[in-house]
């Protein structure tokens, strides 16, 4: 997986101070996309060890409330399998810190609506998530007063509650 930037204090893509990973790689192409630069997998940097450990020393100081996970998008397969071992780390060195993720495709009880997006990973990167922005941009429903999203179709989700219910609970309304 590559990535196309990294952002280590960012309040614009979920709650508190938060470090940014934009990852590389996106199918949906969502008409005016706020970064249509990054819907080539192979553009930016490779999200090797290196770029990791530099996350994780961004992510340190107790005022960083966690990471965002935005794109490209986070869950196409291809990411998602670079993503849940980095995930799996980051809960076990830093359980206290959040995840918020961001992406086009639709949670729809543990998994996601689209099968094209659903892969191997897909269950367990879930359950890793505390936040997930779902839904892909559409411009005919912007609306710049919405919190951490950009069109009115996408829900802000609470992924842990959502688990327990089996059914998509909002975090914010």
């Amino acid at each position: 997986m590559n990535y196309a930037e990294l952002k280590n204090y960012d309040i614009a893509n979920g709650e508190g101070v938060r470090v940014s990973l934009f990852v590389s790689g996106c199918r949906r192409h969502c008409n005016n996309c706020f970064n249509g630069v990054a819907w080539d997998f192979s553009y930016g940097k490779p999200f090797d060890r290196s770029a990791q450990d530099e996350i994780f020393k961004a992510l340190k100081p107790d005022y960083i409330q966690g990471i965002s996970l935005l794109g490209g998008d986070p869950f196409e397969p291809e990411n998602q399998r670079a993503l849940l071992p980095f995930l799996r780390e980051l809960r076990a060195r830093m359980p206290r810190k959040d995840v918020w993720c961001y992406t086009g495709y639709t949670y729809a009880g543990g998994i996601l609506q689209e099968p094209q997006a659903n892969c191997e990973a897909t269950r367990e990167l879930i359950t890793l998530i505390d936040v997930l922005v779902d839904g892909p941009f559409v411009e005919d429903l912007k609306d710049i007063r919405l919190k951490f999203r950009g069109s009115s179709n996408q829900r802000v989700l609470d992924i842990p509650k959502s688990l327990r219910a089996k059914a998509p609970v909002h975090y914010l309304e």
